[in-house]
């Protein structure tokens, strides 16, 4: 408990900084001074705050996400991202825009949240077919899977100029966070304290389904709870964010590595360390090259995909 004190800690001191760091004159000194407009108090509360909960919200929800996703694959190499969901919420987006132009953000994750969904079902149904499979091959089939639906989605994205719409939905960007365009990532959060609550029995499902069966668990049922929780918390951050790349894989397994498989103990660190990783990000970001923002795609991009080459060649590392 203290050492997760100590990181929640370190959560909270990543988040403080956050407020402070962008173009506008946001300081302790310029909060505490009186000013006619209270200009710093506006941004603070319009701005900055909404946009820290949303990296805390998003970073530790895909977190969690990842972890759920690798236990039913049965694979520490798959992710939203890396099994066709985020590409198949990218359609579901297309699909609604181009029907529903004037749908709300709600409506539009609902509908990202359908073929997000369905999408992780087609990649669980094709991995049933495939008997005798590596630890690499799962992620592979996951990757060709999302560049087929995304070659789909972005041909047609392309006939129907939505090419550019379509890539402003995608790119993982928390710029654009205000209040009033954040608050359906709690949707996420409520999502995650469930997938905490039922963390037993998604880690009994992780050792199939006769295991689970004999135990008098309805496999189907857990199954089916985790596929809605992976498809909507992708579909809603997707929706509000954009996609942030490799943070379901590198987190779980970073955190697995130091405190075992024991998801009821490794949830609440991977929320915390999945949270501060994003929030680390987002700083590095907004200060590499100031006053100007690299989007965090961009940097979690990088630096994931610098850790998962390091998880792929360390020792065994093949070890499902």
């Amino acid at each position: 408990m203290k050492q997760l004190a100590l990181a929640a800690a370190a959560v909270i001191v990543l988040a403080v900084i956050s407020l402070f760091i962008g173009v506008s004159d946001v300081t302790p000194q310029s909060l505490l001074s009186p000013s006619p407009d209270d200009r710093a108090v506006q941004v603070l509360l319009i701005s900055r705050i909404p946009r820290t909960l949303a990296l805390v919200i998003s970073g530790s929800a895909m977190a969690v996400t990842g972890m759920i996703m690798q236990i039913l694959a049965r694979n520490r190499f798959v992710e939203p991202s890396t099994a066709g969901t985020v590409e198949a919420a990218s359609m579901g987006i297309l699909v609604v825009t181009v029907l529903a132009p004037g749908a709300s953000v709600f409506g539009k994750m609902l509908v990202a949240s359908a073929f997000a969904l369905a999408g992780t079902a087609l990649f669980l149904r094709i991995l049933q077919q495939i008997p005798l499979r590596s630890v690499l091959v799962v992620p592979l089939v996951g990757l060709m899977l999302g560049g087929v639906i995304n070659a789909i989605t972005t041909f047609f994205a392309y006939r129907l100029d939505l090419l550019q719409s379509l890539n402003a939905w995608m790119t993982g960007n928390f710029s654009g966070i205000l209040r009033g365009r954040y608050e359906l990532l709690w949707i996420s959060f409520a999502l995650m304290v469930v997938a905490y609550i039922a963390a037993d029995r998604f880690t009994v499902a992780g050792m199939g389904q006769d295991f689970t069966t004999n135990l008098g668990m309805n496999y189907r049922r857990v199954m089916t709870l985790g596929l809605i929780i992976v498809s909507m918390v992708t579909a809603v951050v997707v929706v509000t964010v954009g996609m942030i790349p490799f943070l379901g894989l590198v987190v779980p397994n970073l955190v697995r590595l130091i405190f075992g498989d024991n998801l009821r103990r490794t949830v609440p660190w991977i929320a915390l360390s999945g949270a501060g990783f994003v929030l680390a990000c987002d700083i590095i970001g907004r200060v590499v090259r100031y006053p100007y923002e690299i989007p965090i795609g961009v940097v979690v991009g990088v630096i994931g995909s610098a850790l998962f080459l390091y998880l792929l060649l360390r020792r065994n590392a093949y070890v499902a």
